[in-house]
């Protein structure tokens, strides 16, 4: 009989057995637990790149500086063009139900607070030689562009709070 127990305590304890149970698992519990305890203390989320602070756009300026740039390039046209829906992540009001609020705050949508030239608003109808980012319709051929210069300087007028 000591010779079965033997060879069922073997049995047992060999590696891939089912029934070897807790033996086996008791060092990858340990490790899971010590990976848990490192991974499981409180930290403090890093700041905000604003510092937590939004950033504050002129509506005035917009509907007198920036709005009639977006009706003037065709922007709000329909079709494929941002008055006909949404086109990507911004959206115009149609040009036969202007929305100069609508308008608004879709455009602050499309205003980085912190690289503030990066803003999308900025960079999508830009040429790609002047520096702008892929679009289907560039409508500033140059940073110097008069409409492109009242889209910044809006942006720029911006305020953290």
């Amino acid at each position: 009989m000591s010779g079965t127990n033997r060879h069922s305590a073997a049995k047992a304890s060999a590696p891939g057995n089912p029934s070897a149970g807790w033996r086996t698992s008791i060092p990858a519990a340990g490790a899971l637990g010590f990976v848990l305890l490192a991974c499981a203390g409180p930290t403090d989320p890093p700041d905000p790149p604003t510092g937590g602070q939004e950033l504050v756009l002129d509506f005035a300026r917009f509907e007198s500086d920036v709005l009639p740039v977006l009706t003037q390039q065709g922007c709000d046209a329909g079709g494929d063009c941002h008055g006909g829906g949404i086109r990507g992540t911004f959206a115009l009001s149609p040009i036969e139900e202007k929305d100069p609020i609508f308008d608004f705050e879709q455009a602050s949508l499309q205003v980085l607070p912190v690289e503030r030239e990066e803003s999308p608003l900025l960079i999508k109808p830009l040429a790609v030689a002047a520096g702008g980012a892929p679009h289907s319709y560039k409508v500033f051929e140059t940073t110097d562009d008069p409409g492109f210069v009242a889209i910044r300087g809006w942006i720029e007028a911006g305020v953290l709070r």
